[in-house]
């Protein structure tokens, strides 16, 4: 017969009370690692879904919709700068409803307004052309005449220039001749009108050469290209010391705006692909001039070099290769207000609310902007107009930015969140262009300096060789220049070409865009 077993003691069940606490214990600590470690997935999920979707929209917008960057604020949201026009909202541009009320409601539409022409310029020539009625007009009186003007384009057409020499002796048999005049490429067969519109047609119209070679057979002269190469080669490095000239009167100057835009380039180190070179564009908006210099790279080393000595404010983006200039005390940076705006623009669908409260502030600014250019203001007269309206503004959005960024809710991977960071990196650099009425809000006028560069990309895909992207960069930045300063090409151009071999090299400035008079250069035969 068994004897029952012993109860455990108050001792022992405590120890087993303790021990299943314990378990209780390391089982909720598990729990709680397991919940926390899911809550970081589902924000990380979260974020990365926040992210795609932004991805997407962009995609989609790159795409299908508009490359504008246009923001119209919510009725809520107008704040000063809308202009309330009645019953003009959603209409039409071309045409405009009107509800008509006679027992019933009919739809009227407004006959559009008919286009007026206006005359064609007066410093065209005319070419008359006297059309006479049929049959005699002898005997008749004329009482006046009707003038119908149509604009017409005469083909071009190549010519050969013929210089002619006479040779004379005199009584001491000495022979005279006349010298050649200079010629842009020594003992070439190309006249400089012709050399000046390949390099035009090619970096300023965008036409590649290979293009220009089938128009010159269409007109009567098959070329082959490397006679095409060899001019444009020839013709860079006649116009070096000039972009030399250039490089130096943009880089004296105290404001610069930078930027960097990418080139693919053929390379025969890589068979099937393109090495991802750069030009480096740097313009001076005093001077209204520009300079580009090509490198292999995005290295910070290059704008180090280029910009060293140079002292004054510099205007860029917020690439990080140009941090290395906050340091540098003879040096100020400044920030770029359309780069801010574009990503708060982007982050319009990620957080209306947020996005347009910044996009509404950044309106209100370049408002400001525009009316100091529209009333002509001095840069002391526009300093004063900012520090009285601007500087508020740019404090109040700052401010802002501060207390939406704290937000506890906010995504740090968000689009929102992302520009509100970016903004708040720039915000000191941004706010020193209200320290200087010299200084613009933005980087836009090199920005449309680079569309060139840009247009040349897509027309003619890729420079042949590092070499003819440095020779790209030189034309870029001379034509660039001219379109600064209202100059058509195909006047500077030709007129540099046949000074440019016998002008002097210390007054190279001289055929610069800005300081450049036309000199009478050999003209077609019937001009």
């Amino acid at each position: 017969m068994k004897s029952p077993s012993t109860p455990p003691s108050p001792k022992q069940q405590l120890a087993l009370l303790q021990a299943e606490k314990q378990q209780w214990e390391q089982e909720k600590q598990a729990f709680e690692k397991r919940t926390e470690e899911l809550q970081k997935e589902t924000q990380q999920l979260s974020e990365q879904n926040l992210l795609l979707k932004a991805e997407l929209a962009e995609m989609k917008r790159l795409l299908f919709g508009s490359k504008r960057e246009r923001f119209v604020p919510t009725p809520g949201e107008r704040g000063q700068l809308s202009l309330e026009l009645e019953g003009t909202e959603g209409q039409p541009p071309e045409e405009a409803t009107v509800k008509q009320v006679a027992g019933y409601r009919r739809a009227v539409k407004k006959a559009r307004a008919k286009t007026v022409r206006g005359p064609l310029p007066a410093h065209l020539p005319r070419v008359e052309v006297v059309l006479e009625p049929e049959g005699r007009t002898a005997g008749m009186r004329k009482v006046g005449e009707e003038v119908t003007e149509e604009l017409e384009l005469e083909p071009a057409r190549l010519f050969v220039r013929r210089f002619i020499r006479p040779r004379y002796v005199d009584r001491e048999e000495c022979f005279h001749i006349a010298p050649m005049p200079c010629r842009p490429i020594e003992k070439g067969m190309a006249g400089p009108f012709l050399l000046a519109q390949l390099l035009i047609d090619k970096f300023f119209d965008h036409l590649p050469l290979y293009r220009q070679r089938q128009r010159l057979a269409r007109l009567g002269m098959e070329l082959p290209a490397s006679t095409i190469d060899g001019w444009v080669a020839a013709t860079c490095a006649l116009i070096e010391p000039l972009y030399l000239c250039l490089r130096a009167k943009v880089l004296g100057g105290t404001y610069l705006q930078a930027d960097e835009t990418p080139l693919p380039v053929l390379d025969r180190t890589k068979k099937g692909k393109t090495h991802r070179g750069y030009h480096w564009l740097y313009h001076s908006p005093e001077q209204r001039l520009v300079f580009l210099e090509y490198q292999k790279g995005r290295n910070q080393q290059f704008p180090a070099k280029v910009l060293e000595g140079y002292s004054g404010y510099l205007q860029v983006d917020g690439y990080a290769g140009y941090d290395q200039f906050e340091k540098k005390k003879e040096m100020a940076l400044v920030a770029c207000m359309a780069h801010i705006r574009r990503k708060f623009e982007r982050a319009l669908d990620n957080d209306a609310a947020r996005a347009g409260f910044a996009l509404g502030r950044m309106q209100q600014l370049y408002a400001i902007e525009r009316q100091a250019r529209e009333q002509g203001l001095s840069p002391e007269e526009r300093y004063g107009l900012r520090q009285r309206q601007a500087l508020p503004l740019m404090e109040e959005l700052g401010e802002w930015a501060m207390t939406a960024l704290a937000d506890p809710g906010l995504l740090p991977k968000s689009n929102i969140a992302v520009a509100l960071g970016y903004f708040i990196k720039q915000y000191p650099r941004m706010s020193r262009y209200l320290e200087d009425g010299r200084l613009e809000i933005d980087n836009n006028l090199i920005e449309n300096t680079v569309r060139p560069v840009a247009l040349g990309r897509k027309n003619y895909l890729f420079a042949g060789s590092h070499e003819g992207a440095r020779r790209a960069a030189m034309v870029y930045s001379l034509l660039g220049s001219c379109k600064l300063h209202g100059i058509n090409p195909n006047k500077w151009l030709p007129d540099v070409f046949a000074r440019l071999p016998d002008h002097p090299v210390n007054r190279l400035e001289e055929l610069l865009p800005h300081k450049w008079q036309p000199a009478k250069v050999g003209q077609n035969p019937e001009e």
